[in-house]
């Protein structure tokens, strides 16, 4: 820990650093390649809804030995080839969902259920949610995320400048997409739980990119009335000296998720924590990436095209290749000064004797003969 502490004090203050303005196409190229994979597999896969959006029912059984395989055929041969997903919690119950099932169909197939796996009914506790309530979730969850976007892109915009918001804008779709693609591929079930993940990691997301932007904006006040660094380089340094702070965040943020997510909902078998622990685990890790890789990147590539810094950016070359140049020649003169004194060892000639000691030959004594 001691070395990570030193390691930041230099990063903070530009003793060491990584170049990732300078690498940011590389950083590009990652991210897009991500966002392709998530969209395709969006797209060929799409999203497993819970009946919270599509409507269905829940029945939710006593403790039994039946494996969640054999439920799921059961519970698909009772209501009549409707899909089930069959849910084995900690304690040996099972939750299993129909999704298409109306008042009228759930009560037979709670009957066959509890016929099946040998359990009394009124043990089979059963829940029914229409398609019109899951409607309404998914627009109020579609509005509010409306809302923050707008929200957030105003406050950047006001407290930091146009390009940062818009960078983090940007950051923040990259999110969305890569944990809605994440969620497509591992087929989980979206449920509220995840809306109000997806809601909770654009926070978290935000907190790093802004951290960043501070440091940036702070860094450059004044930064044309100088010639020494480019807005690249500052908003390079701006990264490494918040580097140690962003990692130490998300990995104390990611601790307590991965409980959450391998431990609550893998070996303890609480299926309902997956939905809200994958959203947050995935997406706080996509939101520190996106905070150092994309959002500050893509604040220089704009702030590259404005006049005054593209003036800087001459004005600070041309200074460097005339220090160059001084330093080349101080170099030639130096490598140039040993030889001529070799030179003018080898000449030989009487020797000059100072002008003191020649002082007083030839005149007299001034004393008394």
């Amino acid at each position: 820990m001691s070395k990570l502490g030193n390691l930041g004090a230099r990063l903070y203050r530009g003793e060491v650093g990584y170049d990732f303005i300078g690498k940011r196409k590389i950083w590009y190229g990652i991210s897009i390649l991500i966002t392709i994979t998530a969209i395709v597999g969006l797209a060929v896969r799409g999203l497993n809804m819970g009946i919270e959006f599509s409507g269905g029912a829940v029945f939710s059984t006593p403790e039994t030995s039946v494996s969640a395989s054999a439920a799921q055929h059961q519970a698909e041969s009772a209501s009549g080839g409707h899909q089930a997903v069959v849910q084995k919690l900690g304690s040996g119950a099972l939750r299993i969902q129909i999704s298409g099932l109306d008042t009228k169909q759930a009560v037979p197939v709670q009957e066959e259920l509890a016929k099946d796996l040998n359990i009394p009914v009124k043990d089979v506790n059963t829940q029914l949610v229409g398609p019109s309530w899951g409607e309404e979730i998914a627009n109020k969850a579609w509005l509010g995320l409306g809302i923050f976007m707008v929200l957030v892109v105003l406050y950047l915009a006001i407290a930091f400048e146009w390009r940062m918001a818009l960078a983090a804008l940007i950051a923040l779709i990259h999110d969305l997409t890569i944990t809605v693609g994440v969620y497509a591929l591992v087929g989980f079930e979206v449920t509220p739980g995840t809306v109000i993940g997806l809601l909770t990691i654009l926070g978290y997301s935000l907190y790093d990119t802004v951290v960043v932007f501070d440091s940036l904006k702070e860094a450059s006040k004044d930064l044309t009335k100088q010639n020494r660094f480019t807005y690249s380089e500052i908003a390079n340094r701006s990264i490494n000296s918040t580097l140690v702070r962003s990692i130490n965040t998300t990995v104390v943020a990611l601790l307590p998720v991965a409980g959450l997510l391998f431990v609550g909902g893998g070996f303890l078998g609480a299926g309902m924590l997956n939905d809200i622990s994958l959203a947050l685990f995935v997406g706080l890790a996509a939101g520190a990436y996106s905070s150092i890789f994309i959002a500050t990147p893509l604040v220089a590539d704009l702030k590259n095209r404005e006049p005054q810094i593209k003036a800087l950016a001459k004005r600070v070359k041309a200074k460097r290749a005339a220090a160059a140049a001084k330093e080349a020649s101080q170099e030639d003169t130096e490598d140039s000064a040993p030889a001529d004194a070799e030179d003018g060892a080898a000449v030989v000639g009487p020797r000059q004797q100072p002008a003191s000691r020649n002082r007083g030959r030839g005149r007299p004594s001034g004393k008394r003969r």
